[in-house]
């Protein structure tokens, strides 16, 4: 746990975007459908470095070539790779937040070798439980990724939150469920003010909008309870990120010319709105 700051801090944030699909529609991305039109709705899929000088916070860490390729998604880059290209090494990442245990969010753990992880302790529970016997449950769980958490575990690189609590001057974790059990989003603060990132508490934009949530959710009334919420932590509907959305590469600024289809900075206000991807009625 980091200790060694004050609390004005101002980090930045970079979305990374290391996966796609633009194969989905409508109807894969919200639990009802019988109201809107379908249609395309792409989905990406991102890390976010959290970053002060030359240390970095990594929010989840992504996936790898194989598993995206075997679950039918476009894999872009290697999310440890893609720090190189914003000028980081793997080995520069303190901490990493898993917000959940999600075969798109739990890889590369081996590749960030000083990282202490951050999980809920009812996500590695349910992960490991009773609840694995349901085919539905397990599926969006990958058992080589769930097996490096426990490695991880028992080399004492892990540590729980119990439903709210302070990594670093300015980042917090807090516990929303919903999507899975130990589902938790990551308040950080920034020169613009308090952004939160949702992850998986809003896939899209048009989740909360609509007030319908993405199909795969383990507690309907918890992702629904989430969003008011994550309102209430971050400083305005601007300063909160949604884990899937690609509008997040369109409204935000390039973390640079090179790397402007990977890399976004979310410490900046946004260009735009993301109520303009919401799918018509």
């Amino acid at each position: 746990m980091i200790t060694d700051q004050t609390d004005d801090i101002d980090y930045e944030i970079v979305a990374i975007r290391y996966a796609t699909t633009r194969t989905r529609g409508v109807r894969d991305n919200f639990i009802s459908v019988h109201d809107l039109h379908d249609g395309p709705m792409p989905m990406d899929f991102y890390v976010w470095a959290i970053i002060d000088g030359d240390r970095i916070i990594l929010v989840d860490g992504g996936s790898d070539e194989e598993v995206c390729t075997r679950r039918g998604y476009r894999f872009l880059r290697c999310p440890a790779a893609a720090l190189g290209q914003l000028g980081f090494s793997p080995e520069q990442v303190t901490d990493l937040v898993v917000t959940h245990m999600h075969w798109d969010h739990l890889g590369n753990l081996d590749k960030f070798p000083n990282a202490r992880l951050y999980l809920h302790k009812s996500e590695i529970a349910h992960a490991t439980g009773c609840a694995m016997c349901q085919p539905t449950l397990r599926k969006p769980y990958d058992v080589n990724q769930v097996c490096s958490v426990i490695k991880a575990l028992y080399a004492d690189r892990v540590a729980f939150n119990h439903g709210e609590c302070r990594i670093a001057p300015g980042i917090t974790l807090h516990h929303v469920g919903g999507h899975t059990p130990g589902l938790q989003v990551v308040r950080v603060r920034t020169a613009r003010g308090n952004v939160v990132l949702a992850s998986d508490a809003l896939h899209f934009y048009a989740n909360s909008l609509l007030g319908n949530p993405f199909p795969v959710v383990v507690n309907v009334q918890d992702y629904l309870d989430a969003f008011p919420k994550i309102e209430a932590w971050a400083d305005s509907p601007d300063h909160i990120i949604a884990g899937h959305d690609p509008v997040i590469m369109q409204i935000y600024p390039p973390w640079s010319d090179a790397v402007r289809d990977m890399a976004v900075r979310l410490d900046v206000p946004p260009n735009g709105k993301p109520m303009s991807n919401l799918p018509t009625a």
